[in-house]
């Protein structure tokens, strides 16, 4: 064995074994890991530069995840065959990671920094999801890069009432609720799930069996760090700093930036004048020849404005724009914006608005996923779009980036619970962003509910949702916890809390705490001023709508499902598809045809009503049984010598015998009837053996004396 190789095996209070390995692989990164649970591997790799850029105060830190298929034995679909961009899911669990890491790296560490995570083993019935923040985590614990950690995330479910730490696929079906949780041994830094209308008790529960799980693994790495000799981390130096200048910045501008923060206005562009005007005339102070360094005026003074909002809405209980700390922003909103869409609605709280649109399509619009670990189609689909005008920002639109990926999913997460569990249509919801002030995807979630009630699709309750924020001092003295944040208040506060539900418990959650120290009893509180909060913006929606409309607008497509017997689908397909293709295109409706575990389902779409009765009674007829006796509307499909062969139910041809066309003897066919004539007739005898059909014609006319 390799002379660096070391090990690590530890078990989780279930039972769980995982095992942590480096030194084998990828030796060249900065550190690298490898996490085995049954079958399923992970790799993750660090590097870091050792330098930073210039005039970088941030931590420029990216983390990568990806499905290698041929962990699961697949080979991917498409023209290329080979793995390429990140699927959503991919996106989604890179930022995961990114939020559970991001908290835990020095404040002055500003070195590019890549984290890259690759299932190059699977195991279906392990979930990757829940260990890629450990192998991460477990990367970077083995190297010399400055980390604050370690760290790990488990994923919890409630199931049939009990907490279960990394669920599997099946328990992860039944559960009532599944969380995320990232933290280190002392404190949590993020959480997101989706719950089917749990109680706050409930979720903070979760939180707690949750850390008990990430405790064990953050242990594991320490240990493990050890070992291999990385305790010592390299030293940097990533910032400049000119102390007199900080100084001279806060005697001149802290009053100054208090005293904004203090009026109260609730206009950001106003704000962001007044906050402006403050350090431009600091500069014009310097003198125009000044030797000062004019990236860390900027710094010092965003440091100085950041305190001085901090501390007033600590001391005052007074907010940026005036607002109380628990007062929700104006909110207005309508339905039925867009007359061509199938649903519409405009929500607007403050200084954010959302215009949503709904589409229902058929089984065919269905969204295909193609992935290592996940297949399938998905009927309900959710778009979040962020442009730039929304902020009054000029920027290219190149398409969604993490960040919309990761808001859409939320708001899916939120709105999926309360959707029919029956409904036969793919439901597709597109959020535009047209102004952002704050939790614009808490916007997307009001106007989806909103969207979804003006299409007419029967959702069980209302779903609203609410971002929350916290400022606090570091020493945990003194906090305010404040209800729908700001952008402003996002970017300065120490946590960002997004909650969604309904009046009778939460659908889904998203929270990333930037602080040390959050106790559960402060997350307790704010979980329960959220609650306070949404019940609040539930009423605004219900003023605009109560409950959805009983129908459909005349441009949506109307549906009808049949069940036929299971035998009888061949019949509607028809040899190649020939039956079910002539339907459509004769009728212009869509017909899906799907088994079911109670037999054939038969779904019809079409935008009017005269089509889909057409199509519905086509296909009623192709699986109805002919009885003896019954009178039936037929057409001449062919003409015998002996008589002619009528259809008299769709796909399903009788025998009219010459001698059953008239009471009077005829001699011959010829003259009497047309191919494509229309006749009624009888049936009057089935052939038990052969299946063969006798029609008669001359019994509905009057016999002759």
């Amino acid at each position: 064995m390799l002379p660096s190789f070391k090990q690590k095996t530890f078990s989780l209070p279930d039972g769980t074994s995982i095992t942590i390995e480096t030194g084998k692989l990828a030796k060249q990164a900065d550190g690298s890991a490898v996490v085995k649970v049954g079958d399923m591997m992970l790799l993750a790799t660090v590097v870091s530069k050792k330098t930073a850029g210039d005039n970088v105060d941030f931590l420029p830190l990216s983390v990568d995840y990806q499905e290698k298929f041929a962990a699961a034995g697949k080979i991917p679909g498409g023209f290329l065959k080979r793995e390429s961009r990140l699927s959503d899911y991919e996106i989604l669990i890179c930022r995961l990671v990114d939020r559970a890491l991001r908290p835990l790296f020095p404040d002055d560490y500003h070195a590019d920094t890549q984290v890259m995570i690759s299932l190059i083993s699977a195991d279906p019935k392990i979930m990757p999801i829940a260990y890629a923040a450990l192998a991460a985590s477990a990367a970077l614990a083995v190297s010399d890069i400055p980390f604050n950690g370690p760290i790990s995330e488990a994923k919890v479910a409630q199931v049939a009432g009990a907490y279960v730490v990394n669920p599997s696929v099946e328990q992860s079906a039944e559960a009532q609720m599944e969380l995320i949780v990232a933290g280190s041994a002392d404190n949590i830094t993020m959480v997101e799930g989706e719950c089917k209308e749990v109680q706050e008790a409930e979720m903070l529960e979760a939180i707690k069996v949750a850390h008990e799980a990430i405790k064990i693994q953050c242990a594991a790495q320490l240990e493990l760090a050890q070992e291999v000799g990385a305790t010592e981390k390299r030293t940097y130096d990533h910032e400049n700093h000119d102390l007199p200048l900080d100084d001279m910045i806060k005697a001149a501008c802290y009053d100054q930036c208090y005293a904004v923060a203090k009026e109260g206005i609730a206009n950001k562009e106003i704000r962001k004048e007044k906050f402006g005007a403050i350090i431009d005339t600091f500069v014009d102070g310097l003198g125009e020849d000044h030797q000062y360094d004019h990236f860390l005026i900027r710094k010092y003074y965003h440091d100085v404005q950041k305190d001085a909002i901090r501390n007033c809405v600590m001391d005052s209980s007074v907010r940026l724009d005036g607002r109380q700390l628990d007062e929700i922003r104006p909110i207005w909103s309508e339905i039925d914006y867009l007359p061509g869409a199938h649903g519409s609605a405009v929500f607007t709280r403050g200084e954010t608005q959302s215009l949503t649109s709904v589409t229902l399509g058929s089984k065919v619009d269905e969204q295909m996923i193609d992935g290592a670990m996940h297949s399938g189609y998905n009927k309900f689909i959710l778009h979040y779009n962020f442009p730039g005008f929304s902020t009054g920002e000029v920027r290219p639109n190149r398409g969604p980036g993490r960040r919309e990926v990761g808001h859409g999913n939320l708001a899916m997460r939120a709105l999926k619970p309360v959707l029919p569990i029956e409904s036969p249509y793919t439901i597709r919801i597109v959020s535009d962003i047209l102004e952002s002030n704050g939790s614009s995807s808490m916007a997307t979630v009001c106007a989806g509910t909103l969207a979804l009630m003006d299409a007419g699709i029967q959702i069980t309750k209302p779903v609203s949702g609410i971002a929350m924020g916290m400022i606090s001092e570091k020493d945990g003295s003194r906090y305010s916890v404040l209800s729908d944040i700001l952008g402003d208040e996002d970017h300065l506060g120490d946590m960002d809390f997004k909650v969604t539900g309904t009046r009778d418990g939460i659908t889904a959650c998203q929270m990333d705490i930037k602080v040390d120290g959050l106790s559960y009893d402060i997350l307790e509180e704010a979980m329960e001023q959220a609650k306070k909060g949404r019940l609040h913006i539930l009423d605004k929606i219900t003023d605009t709508i109560e409950v959805p409309r009983s129908e459909m607008k005349p441009n949506a497509p109307r549906l009808i499902s049949i069940v036929i017997d299971r035998d009888m689908i061949g019949a509607v397909i028809g040899p190649g598809g020939k039956v079910v293709q002539e339907i459509q295109r004769e009728t212009g409706a869509t017909v899906v045809i799907e088994e079911t575990l109670k037999g054939g389902l038969v779904n019809i779409f079409a935008v009017n009503k005269e089509v889909l009765d057409k199509a519905a009674n086509w296909v009623k007829g192709i699986v109805a049984m002919p009885e003896e006796g019954e009178v039936y509307e037929g057409k001449v499909k062919s003409i015998m010598p002996f008589g002619a062969f009528i259809e008299f139910m769709p796909g399903k041809d009788g025998l009219l015998h010459i001698s059953e066309v008239k009471w009077e003897r005829l001699e011959k066919m010829e003259g009497v009837m047309e191919v494509g004539e229309e006749v009624k007739v009888k049936l009057i005898e089935i052939d038990k053996k052969t299946g063969k059909y006798r029609l008669s014609r001359k019994v509905l006319l009057p016999k002759p004396e």
